[in-house]
């Protein structure tokens, strides 16, 4: 008997445990999150989306900007998974290029804006939690997230050359089977 009531007794502290931090969570991240959200909207909505759409088109020429500022911006304005959308101002040779370099960068912007992939925040909370007790939160925020860029834009030519290869591989193909 005495083991049914020290599990019962382990399972109402883990119980109000797991609420203290949905409190933490009330008072804390949601409101920063509906505020963010709130701001990100009126943005898009003051600027124009077809503004912001014309200039994503404008600029996916570039290699750089196609595999770090679009994947920001996709996910900053957009978020996951509507960012993947911003896919449609990209040629259809680099799309998956584009979609593994935004992938790749779903976990690295939470740290900053935290809008942008909220089911992903729990993730750096739970790094940024061991790091603040040998360093500054912030810091690592950034440091998050300029290795996220640098890994979307390694992803990104990565694929987008792997990508050449195998269409080309494929056009061989068929013009040896014709």
């Amino acid at each position: 008997m005495e083991l049914f009531v020290k599990l019962a007794e382990g399972f109402m502290a883990m119980i109000k445990e797991g609420a203290g931090v949905f409190m933490g969570f009330v008072t804390g991240i949601i409101p920063v999150l509906i505020v963010l959200i709130t701001i990100v909207t009126a943005f898009i909505k003051l600027v124009g989306e077809e503004r912001i759409f014309g200039f994503m088109k404008k600029i996916s020429r570039f290699t750089i900007f196609r595999y770090t500022l679009i994947p920001f911006l996709s996910m900053f304005f957009l978020t996951n998974p509507m960012a993947y959308t911003f896919g449609r101002f990209i040629p259809e040779k680099q799309k998956p290029a584009f979609y593994d370099s935004a992938v790749s960068f779903c976990h690295p912007i939470s740290g900053i804006f935290p809008h942008a992939n909220s089911a992903e925040l729990f993730i750096f909370l739970g790094i940024a939690n061991g790091f603040a007790k040998v360093g500054n939160q912030s810091e690592l925020a950034v440091l998050y997230l300029v290795a996220g860029l640098t890994v979307s834009l390694m992803r990104g030519i990565i694929t987008e050359k792997i990508t050449a290869f195998l269409m080309k591989r494929n056009e061989a193909s068929k013009q040896n089977v014709a």
